[in-house]
């Protein structure tokens, strides 16, 4: 599919680490397919750092904004948009670096763009048809990513402490936080069922136009 007939309905999900924004993400991907659905992992656009140690990559602040490659997100954001496929990156976080895969993405008429930034960049935004923004107690926020760090990552626990301490906590506050004015609309209490339920009740409503269109 290289050509489409219709603007897709672009959706931003953003939120601290642990907030909830998977389970949003994955309950619309749920609720229609991914025939219908296609997910833009903002952790996957971290910059490529190969020309850097392992000691120097592990002490990076991956919680700035700066950590990210904004210019490749937003090409391949408009590349969905335009009915491209793309080749989204994919970032290995044991070894602090992307892999040498990518992930093919193909264009479908929903487009959910998740991450820890994704209300923050004014280019990302204007695509965005919905900003969500997962609003989670920073206690739950920290367990649920002590947790998935130490399952999914390969980290000690005295790392996970030190990093939240020393990057994840401050720059949630500097940075992420103040995204949540330009939501449209906040989870107060992360992914609850309710607000699910309303955000996939617009989503059908959008591809239920796109159908009759």
């Amino acid at each position: 599919m290289n050509q489409i007939s219709f603007v897709p309905f672009v959706i931003g999900v953003a939120g601290g680490s642990g907030s909830g924004k998977s389970t949003v993400t994955q309950q619309v991907l749920a609720s229609f397919g991914a025939d219908m659905v296609s997910v833009v992992m903002q952790d996957d656009y971290y910059r490529d750092q190969s020309d850097l140690t392992p000691e120097v990559r592990r002490k990076q602040n991956y919680d700035h904004p700066q950590a990210f490659d904004w210019p490749l997100l937003v090409q391949h954001v408009q590349a969905l948009r335009n009915g491209e496929t793309i080749a989204m990156p994919e970032y290995d976080f044991t070894v602090d670096n992307r892999s040498d895969k990518t992930i093919p993405v193909k264009p479908a008429p929903v487009i959910v763009i998740e991450g820890l930034f994704a209300l923050y960049d004014a280019d990302l935004r204007d695509m965005m048809s919905l900003k969500i923004f997962v609003d989670t107690a920073p206690d739950v926020r920290f367990i649920r990513r002590m947790q998935r760090d130490i399952a999914e990552r390969g980290r000690t626990l005295e790392s996970i402490v030190g990093q939240y301490l020393d990057t994840v906590r401050p720059m949630h506050k500097q940075f992420i936080e103040p995204t949540k004015r330009h939501a449209d609309v906040i989870l107060p209490h992360g992914a609850n069922d309710p607000a699910i339920d309303i955000i996939t009740t617009k989503v059908a409503s959008v591809i239920g136009q796109l159908r009759q269109g």
